[in-house]
């Protein structure tokens, strides 16, 4: 490794353990290692990855996670030989790694090795060109696409809903993986049930009506290379077992025929369904399904992406117009784009950005009028008696508008505070569909500060009557 990080800035070292010896060695032995350290006083701005050693889990520990994951640097947590820094909370807090320090550089040193790779891999040309977005739930998928893809041989699960991007996805995978032949793309929700043997595995000439040469099918296609079985879980039961003894022992025969035929490839599997319910219910087979789950990524919806859906509104539209450069796009709009819902997922986006686009003349921003009716956000009523719009937007600031309605009825300034901010943690954890990270994320705290509003929320003293005390003890400690 030697030299920088894919990002160009070296690894970075933090103590916060308050100078304990076994952490000045930790560090010493460390920085003596094969990869340069900077020591900081605070997480480093553009690394990929830094360690902090510290002696318990803190508030200090838990800020430097939370900075460290705002500037998508993951971190490794080295703690105290004697095992008291406990890893699964440290891991909640954000860290990637929690580790004991018991004197051995090197497998500190291959984990930023292989963070380096992984990070190096997420930025080159061949993920983003499929895949754009900077979001952490879209990082986080990917990273662990790349780990599976790159640094494994075994099959690969694709889950997500509808347009979540799960078969570039799969071309992300083949992309990255060192498979050396071709990716196939069997699309199990277009294929004639009755024909799906001759597609996975080819048919003898005469096998069927209609069968009159041989075809060698998908299997003996993708040899060196990658089978990308999409919407998986409409593969017939009767089926399951062939794919089950391909993907073990390599072997399948075609339809009509009796030779075993010998094909090597990399099984990736996609599918919107909840294929373990599917398990529960007899429609699926237990034991292909712990076959092709060998690793389990799931692709993240757009509610969870809020950050990437203005580059990717971009993206989409320089896609419909063939332009080079993205299109200014007025704040009105933005907003409402922002804040629209997107059933559809990608799918949906891509076609509002052609929409728009196709409306849009000349060479100056998208504006409001270009929004087709439709797709525009609906008036309802503010708590004032004027027209507000979903998704936030209004004539009027809906924040002064919210704050006078709190006034008017009597609400002192701390309970407003603390009103707003459990409003500010539900809506984000509803939004993000009771996911606590990206909560966390989308509002800047710590997955711990969200765990401790929504316990208060639901504790015995949640409520009206609660003491004035326990519900502005903690509004320093998030942030809120």
């Amino acid at each position: 490794m030697g030299g920088g990080t894919a990002r160009g800035s070296m690894p970075w070292v933090m103590d916060l353990s308050g100078r304990q010896a076994w952490a000045g060695e930790a560090i010493a032995t460390l920085r003596a290692g094969d990869i340069a350290l900077d020591p900081v006083d605070a997480p480093g701005s553009g690394a990929a990855a830094g360690l902090i050693v510290a002696q318990e889990l803190t508030r200090d520990l838990e800020a430097a996670l939370a900075a460290a994951e705002h500037g998508r640097c993951r971190v490794m947590v080295i703690g105290p030989p004697d095992g008291r820094l406990k890893p699964w909370p440290v891991l909640e807090a954000g860290a990637a790694e929690c580790v004991a320090w018991h004197g051995h550089a090197e497998p500190v040193m291959a984990w930023l090795q292989r963070v380096e790779e992984v990070e190096s891999v997420l930025d080159s040309q061949p993920v983003r060109e499929r895949l754009a977005g900077q979001s952490p739930a879209l990082r986080a998928a990917l990273r662990d696409l790349v780990v599976a893809a790159k640094f494994g041989a075994a099959p690969i699960l694709i889950q997500g809903e509808t347009g979540t991007g799960k078969e570039l996805a799969a071309r992300v995978a083949h992309a990255v993986s060192s498979q050396r032949g071709n990716l196939v793309v069997v699309d199990c929700t277009t294929i004639v049930p009755t024909l799906m043997g001759s597609e996975l595995f080819g048919h003898e000439r005469g096998a069927f009506t209609g069968a009159v040469s041989v075809r060698t099918g998908a299997c003996s296609g993708a040899d060196q290379g990658s089978l990308f079985l999409d919407e998986v879980g409409e593969l017939p039961l009767e089926l399951q077992p062939e794919l089950l003894r391909v993907v073990q022992e390599g072997t399948y025969k075609r339809v009509g025929g009796d030779r075993w035929l010998h094909s090597k490839f990399r099984l990736i599997c996609a599918t919107n369904r909840d294929l373990l319910s599917e398990v529960a219910g007899g429609g699926f087979r237990t034991d292909l399904y712990h076959r092709i789950a060998a690793s389990v990524v799931t692709m993240p919806p757009l509610r969870d992406r809020l950050e990437d859906i203005l580059c990717l509104f971009a993206r989409f539209c320089r896609e419909a117009t063939g332009a080079r450069t993205d299109p200014e796009v007025d704040p009105a709009v933005q907003d409402a784009l922002v804040s629209r819902s997107y059933p559809g997922n990608l799918r949906d986006l891509r076609q509002l950005a052609f929409r728009i686009a196709a409306r849009h003349v000349g060479p100056g921003a998208i504006t409001p009028g270009d929004v087709p009716r439709d797709d525009r956000p609906q008036p309802s009523r503010g708590p004032l008696g004027k027209d507000a719009y979903d998704g936030g937007t209004s004539a009027a600031n809906p924040l002064t508008a919210a704050v006078a309605w709190a006034v008017d009825a009597g609400l002192g300034l701390r309970e407003i505070k603390e009103h707003a901010a459990e409003a500010a943690v539900a809506l984000a954890v509803e939004r993000s569909g009771g996911n606590v990270h990206a909560a966390a994320s989308m509002l800047g705290l710590t997955d711990r500060a969200v765990q401790q509003r929504k316990a208060r929320k639901t504790g015995p003293q949640a409520g009206p009557q609660a003491e004035p005390e326990a519900a502005s003890s903690a509004g320093p400690q998030d942030g809120s």
